[in-house]
């Protein structure tokens, strides 16, 4: 049975918080988590359907680590800091010596860097962790990028970036990262996590989603179009899709459709397919 989340926030019954092994760096933008529970409830959004790798990225301290190779799954983990790396590879395993650490590497590279066909062999992982707020936006592009190998996405953004990638048009907060994440993936939006659980506390609260890769993850237009068209709509957000895409040097019958008299929050992302179909076909009609 699927557990249900609330999106509110819940006080934790095990905060026995620990120093921490490692020290948060500023630059690397780090917020260690140090609520057991809320790592484990982390953990637990992986369904493990379609995988048996799974990349963590900053794993920091392993407060979220140990959950993961809980869950008998081949661990690779990436983080760019030194200090994390040693502890990792040095003294995880001796601190959670009940946990087997056997299918677990510890790797020191920049996940925006990794060529990730090779990660695994080639072979289909998830991602998960508890993203550096600095470059989370930048992370589900290269999850996108590589949607062939990637069935599930879950972890822990700023909430205001999680709650972006799950929106749903209407909002004002929908936007570039709403349709070209859900164009491939279903999102959902689990549960708020509070600064207090961090050390150091961030200025903003966190949310954790999850992202499943649809079944049929192929599109009906070329995807490059399809990423120019939200990204230029997006752009001029306020004005109608009429003026704002205007560099696409669109035929005067085509702009008289009715859906280029829509701003871009209005469309759904079938809308925005129906839209970039519409643009394709006027370029090859031209």
């Amino acid at each position: 049975m699927k557990k249900k989340y609330s999106h509110k926030k819940q006080k934790s019954s095990k905060k026995q918080y620990a120093p921490d092994p490692v020290k948060a760096k500023k630059h690397l933008g780090q917020h260690f988590l140090k609520d057991e529970e809320v790592a484990e409830r982390i953990g637990d959004t992986l369904t493990l359907n379609g995988y048996e790798n799974v990349l963590e990225i900053g794993p920091g301290t392993g407060v979220l680590t140990k959950y993961i190779l809980q869950k008998g799954k081949n661990v690779i983990a990436a983080d760019l800091d030194t200090e994390s790396i040693e502890y990792l590879n040095q003294s995880f395993a001796l601190d959670h010596p009940s946990i087997s650490t056997k299918n677990f590497q510890v790797v020191e590279v920049d996940f925006l860097k990794m060529n990730l066909e090779k990660l695994f062999n080639g072979e289909p992982f998830a991602i998960t962790g508890n993203f550096p707020y600095n470059i989370s936006s930048q992370i589900v592009f290269k999850a996108i990028e590589n949607k062939e190998l990637v069935p599930e996405f879950t972890g822990m953004f700023q909430k205001e970036v999680a709650q972006r990638i799950c929106e749903k048009e209407g909002s004002k907060t929908y936007g570039i990262l709403s349709v070209l994440t859900q164009a491939y993936f279903d999102a959902e939006y689990l549960f708020t996590v509070p600064p207090s659980v961090f050390n150091p506390p961030p200025k903003v609260d966190s949310g954790v989603l999850r992202l499943i890769r649809k079944a049929d993850f192929s599109l009906p237009v070329e995807e490059k179009l399809l990423f120019r068209v939200v990204k230029t709509a997006f752009q001029q957000r306020r004005k109608t899709l009429r003026n704002s895409l205007k560099s696409f040097d669109l035929s005067p019958q085509l702009k008289e459709d009715s859906i280029f008299g829509q701003r871009p929050e209005q469309l759904s992302v079938d809308q925005f397919l129906e839209l970039t179909q519409k643009i394709q076909h006027d370029a090859v009609s031209d």
